[in-house]
């Protein structure tokens, strides 16, 4: 992991429960949310974005799904977030607009629910939820990338694509008449989902640059992996995991993971932490805290070609880094196809050139 000022040199710490001192956050006028959206996620909102009649779209589907009356829901049965009630959130609510320039505070509401659990949801307005279970289990600081995490959603219009692609998909498998088939469909959910996760990787990074506390951020992710006594976990370890993961097992067990993660929305809490270290460790980070990242004045001039071949080559980068059992025979299969075509065709190419010779050409 890269190391940063807020980061500990001894990456084999056992994780404490102390938060970050307060302290002012570096700030980015005018950032983009090109600047910490996955490409995978990015180069899927830049298309749905300059799909012609979108907006339309977009309206149509939030009246169908009755936007305010989950709002009004939440109004009667959650708590509203301000500097009355929770204060605490409220505080860093506003610290999260200010650090990501955002042009809106979204609402936030508490809801009573052991789960740990938070989410944006809205087309026209979305607002943020959290649980008490997740209140109740994390530190300030841990809470800090959390807002800041679902402020990166609301920025980016996760909730909007999401709330209308898996309505249209409900639609879709409602009607049997419709040309898809169930395998069709299957590919199509799939699709939908490794969108979601992705998105869900730029939230993190959204809240690291936020709490600008990479240990605060980890933190969060063992929480949500084994509960509040994080005195019994150790970063490093932690990490490990995802690299055990990653290199374990054989060709079945490669198979197992790609089953375990079809229809999650959200990547594993050990793996998601492992992300954000590949993040960190690219540059990327380094380079936003320095000020060097997109500006939202910019986003009209991106285009999805841009975006495809970044989201082509970090699936590529990751596919030829990884020691999964399954991929890595995909990768060594592909490779030795490569070989074998490359020698065959010198082959060829020798055996015409003698013919050539001998017959005097």
């Amino acid at each position: 992991m890269t190391a940063t000022p807020n980061e500990p040199a001894d990456d084999d710490r056992t994780a404490g429960e102390s938060a970050a001192p307060d302290r002012i956050r570096r700030s980015f006028p005018g950032i983009s949310t090109r600047a910490w959206e996955h490409p995978a996620d990015r180069t899927a909102l830049v298309a749905m974005r300059t799909f012609a009649g979108f907006d339309t779209v977009l309206r149509t589907l939030s009246g169908l799904l009755r936007e305010r009356q989950h709002r009004l829901m939440y109004l009667a049965t959650a708590v509203r977030v301000d500097e009355r009630q929770f204060k605490t959130l409220h505080d860093l609510r506003t610290d999260a607009v200010r650090i990501l320039d955002a042009p809106v505070a979204p609402e936030l509401f508490v809801l009573q629910d052991p789960t740990a659990n938070a989410f944006t949801i809205g087309m026209d307005e979305p607002f943020i939820v959290l649980t008490t279970g997740l209140i109740e289990l994390l530190d300030v600081e841990e809470l800090r990338f959390v807002v800041g995490h679902e402020l990166g959603h609301a920025m980016s219009g996760h909730a909007v694509y999401r709330t209308m692609l898996m309505h249209l998909l409900n639609l879709a498998s409602s009607f049997g008449w419709m040309p898809v088939g169930g395998w069709a469909l299957r590919a199509i959910i799939a699709a939908l989902m490794e969108w979601s996760r992705k998105s869900e990787l730029s939230g993190d990074r959204a809240g690291l640059l936020c709490g600008q506390d990479v240990d605060a951020s980890v933190r969060v992710h063992m929480k949500l992996a084994g509960g509040a006594m994080v005195k019994e976990m150790s970063h490093a370890a932690f990490l490990q995991q995802a690299d055990d993961y990653d290199r374990t097992g054989d060709l079945r067990d490669g198979v197992l993971k790609l089953l375990n993660m079809e229809m999650q929305t959200h990547p594993f809490s050990v793996l998601r932490a492992a992300e954000l270290r590949r993040w960190i460790s690219s540059g990327e980070y380094d380079r936003i805290l320095g000020g060097r990242y997109p500006l939202r004045e910019q986003d009209k001039n991106t285009r999805i070609s841009d975006e495809i071949r970044d989201a082509a080559r970090s699936y590529r980068e990751n596919f030829d880094a990884s020691e999964d059992p399954l991929i890595r025979t995909v990768r060594n299969l592909g490779r030795d196809v490569g070989s074998a075509v490359t020698t065959v065709g010198q082959e060829v190419s020798e055996t015409v050139s003698k013919i050539g010779k001998k017959l005097g050409l």
